[in-house]
């Protein structure tokens, strides 16, 4: 198990002292008690936010109407949220209100899933009112209390379940299961950076096939076409395709372009950039992972290495990287290691890494003109072919040649 960092006991420990309940709560202990690396601490405790502050010398109030404060440490921001129960979710996301309570019961039980409805004390008492440590062991997300109105209260949760099921390597009870499938339509109403923060999560996790599973379950209801029957089956956790995104690098445009030339495939999108643009990826990556969807879904990617030289050279290494990971995806191969391989060992593809430039030709008596350009071109062409020859005395030579 993870020990609790010095900074993270102080302020357990300050609490206590200060005469309120504390417990380390949601992932972080989840995570703790599995072993895992932990990044972000949260302390519930029973103390009201302003005594919060008293408490401590550097604290900021991130969430006030939710009893949320950030606490400052030398060790890192620590957020200390008041017990609460919550209202009623209007809007699918949030509680309309919250009441803040003394019963650790009573905040344990709002939340989403068993293995994140715990509480453990400093001295290491642990409350467990869900079984939230058994599915540690069994491996299971489950919902805390009735799937449904957990999922009704937070549509988010959905992906979330899905979410942690990749990242963790657990399997989702099926009553939960069965629950997402009933409740998906609830999605609709969910923000596109919301959905877009879940599912990219989903892609960079170990079983990034899950995203396959969100889109058949309809989580992705109103931002996808809905399936024809006559599309392939690649949306299918256990298709080839999906399961070979866990391949490749960590690399959220690959991924994202390589999940775009999927729904392309499946007919679930007619256009990757529609979809990019619509998830409000940024304008950089909706440009390079469209550009590489599309050009995956044209045509296999050549093999040889000048071919490929000459798509870096047409689309930028951005948009090829994107195109390679797709072609991956969809058909196998090693396109992305080629492609990588070119990029890395320095090999000549633009005009930028010629060994001579638009100034070197103008000073030779050449006008600076189209056919400036097209000498340019040219001398590039040459290069990838015949990469040896990437030296400023035989392109000033070529250059000069008609």
């Amino acid at each position: 198990m993870t020990c609790i960092p010095e900074h993270v006991r102080g302020i357990l420990n300050t609490l206590e002292s200060g005469g309120f309940k504390a417990w380390l709560v949601g992932g972080c202990l989840r995570d703790m008690l599995l072993g895992r690396t932990i990044h972000d601490w949260d302390v519930a405790t029973s103390a009201r936010g302003a005594e919060i502050v008293s408490l401590f010398p550097k604290t900021v109030e991130t969430g006030a109407r939710f009893g949320t404060v950030t606490v400052i440490t030398s060790g890192g921001l620590v957020e200390v949220t008041t017990l609460r129960s919550d209202g009623v979710y209007s809007d699918r996301r949030r509680p309309d209100e919250v009441h803040f309570v003394d019963d650790l019961l009573e905040d344990l039980k709002r939340r989403d899933f068993t293995v994140n409805a715990m509480a453990m004390t400093g001295a290491g008492g642990l409350s467990d009112p869900f079984d939230g440590q058994g599915d540690l062991e069994r491996r299971l997300i489950r919902c805390v209390g009735r799937p449904e109105d957990r999922f009704s209260e937070d549509a988010l949760r959905m992906f979330r379940a899905l979410r942690f099921s990749a990242q963790l390597g657990f399997d989702i009870e099926s009553l939960t299961m069965a629950a997402i499938g009933r409740c998906a339509p609830l999605c609709a109403a969910l923000s596109a950076e919301r959905v877009r923060d879940e599912t990219e999560k989903i892609l960079l996790s170990p079983r990034p096939e899950l995203v396959g599973a969100a889109v058949s379950l309809g989580l992705f209801e109103g931002r996808l076409d809905k399936a024809d029957g006559q599309s392939a089956d690649l949306l299918d956790v256990q298709s080839p395709a999906l399961r070979r995104i866990a391949g490749l690098p960590e690399d959220n445009r690959l991924r994202w372009s390589s999940f775009c030339a999927v729904l392309q495939s499946n007919r679930r999108t007619a256009s990757a950039r529609d979809f990019l643009r619509a998830m409000h990826l940024d304008a950089k990556t909706v440009r390079s992972c469209a550009a590489g969807a599309e050009t995956a879904l044209a045509a296999p990617l050549p093999k040889d290495r000048p071919a490929l030289k000459r798509l870096l050279s047409h689309i930028g290494p951005d948009a090829a990287r994107c195109a390679a990971a797709a072609d991956v995806v969809l058909r196998g191969g090693d396109t992305l290691r080629r492609i990588e391989e070119v990029i890395s060992g320095g090999e000549c593809f633009s005009i930028a890494q010629l060994a001579v430039t638009g100034d070197d030709l103008i000073a030779m008596g050449i006008a600076p003109s189209r056919q400036l350009g097209a000498i340019l071109k040219k001398l590039l062409d040459h290069v990838i072919d015949h990469p040896e020859d990437n030296k400023r005395e035989i392109l000033m030579k070529r250059a000069l040649k008609p």
